[in-house]
């Protein structure tokens, strides 16, 4: 196959070669891709920390008991743990709403802040939700605000320009998002991980993320955690440099990503966004609503129809994506360089992660 002979080839920037295979529309050979609901070949299962998370503290999160999860690592990337879907039924709607209804207001950033006066940006949910339910399958019909969403930076807000967090730039984290980025990394051997900063992205099926590096943390030995939601995507997970060909692996609804230790400074990218592989408008795991025994002092939430009714609409044509980050160690503070410049703003939307600007891109991640 054509992709297994670009991942066999070094060379100048074997990454970007990839990148653009399957970043084709007409790529239809992903033989080549791993998918962690079959493992073999280099995928091997990997050991989580089971009596680090109470059954109590992963039902609060909306996690099935982390005795039940399947974790796997790939050969070549240590410290790199991929977890099939270990929601709960029900529980990746609350992340869903939340990423799309609560999240983007304010003080939160994204990136219609760029171009939009404040007021506008107020409330988009309130001036998408009626367009969003409404809306058909043709082109034509005009985007709402959600749609138009790229990205919201939770937390210390990320500086697109000096790629850079500072400390007078922060909004609090969410508390509930906080809570299930702990059990997941102390699930994972990392007790005691404080989110700090989060980048959602919100892709659409003409979207694509470009090559980077997540190194602007002060902290590198916390790591990197992703959590995704709706349709699937191809993600590439590269080496130290650019010339080292990638692995692709599909990401599902309530798939999660850790990248720690040696993986936690690899380039990586998603070159594609795809339909969901059952072939239905959205994957059956976000088909079932939460049950009504929610334990005591959950951080979920249900989900009202009329508010899931405009989640589902949004997620027929979409994914999303948050990564949560700890920035600083234990005691650590800023450099006092790094509060120079607060205002978290990103360069133009044609510019950032970009490998071609003759074709629409999704907007940036981060670095």
């Amino acid at each position: 196959a054509a992709a297994a002979a670009l991942t066999r080839e070094g060379g100048e920037d074997a990454f970007r070669r990839l990148f653009r295979f399957y970043r084709q529309r007409d790529a239809s050979d992903l033989r080549g891709v791993v998918d962690f609901s079959v493992p073999g070949g280099q995928v091997f299962r990997s050991q989580l920390s089971i009596s680090s998370v109470s059954d109590q503290d992963a039902y609060r999160a909306g996690l099935q008991p982390v005795s039940q999860w399947k974790a796997y690592g790939l050969n070549g990337y240590p410290g790199f743990i991929f977890i099939p879907n270990p929601f709960l039924p029900g529980c990746q709607r609350h992340w869903v709403k939340q990423c799309l209804k609560l999240y983007p207001q304010k003080p939160n950033v994204c990136n219609l802040d760029l171009h939009m006066a404040p007021e506008k940006t107020v409330d988009l949910w309130g001036q998408s939700k009626e367009q969003l339910r409404r809306k058909g399958s043709s082109k034509r019909e005009p985007r709402s605000l959600l749609e138009k969403l790229r990205w919201v930076t939770l937390g210390y807000h990320y500086n697109w320009d000096t790629k850079k967090y500072s400390a007078n730039h922060h909004a609090p984290f969410p508390s509930d998002l906080a809570f299930l980025s702990e059990q997941v990394a102390a699930a994972c051997g990392f007790r005691g991980f404080q989110a700090q900063a989060g980048i959602l992205n919100y892709y659409h099926f003409d979207s694509s993320l470009g090559i980077h590096v997540d190194e602007s943390e002060l902290d590198h030995s916390r790591p990197l955690l992703s959590f995704s939601f709706g349709q699937s995507s191809i993600f590439l997970l590269g080496g130290l440099k650019r010339e080292e060909a990638p692995t692709a692996m599909f990401m599902h609804s309530g798939d999660i990503m850790v990248m720690s230790g040696f993986s936690r400074l690899l380039y990586h990218a998603v070159p594609r966004v795809l339909p969901n592989p059952e072939g239905t408008a959205l994957p059956s795991c976000l088909d079932q609503a939460l049950s009504s025994d929610v334990p005591v002092g959950s951080v979920i939430e249900p989900s009202s129809d009329e508010d899931w009714q405009v989640c589902a609409k949004y997620l027929q044509s979409s994914r999303i994506n948050m990564t949560i980050r700890q920035v600083l160690a234990e005691g650590q503070t800023f450099p006092e360089e790094y509060g120079t410049n607060g205002k978290g703003q990103a360069p133009s939307e044609e510019s950032h992660h970009q490998e071609s600007n003759r074709t629409k891109r999704h907007k940036p991640n981060t670095d």
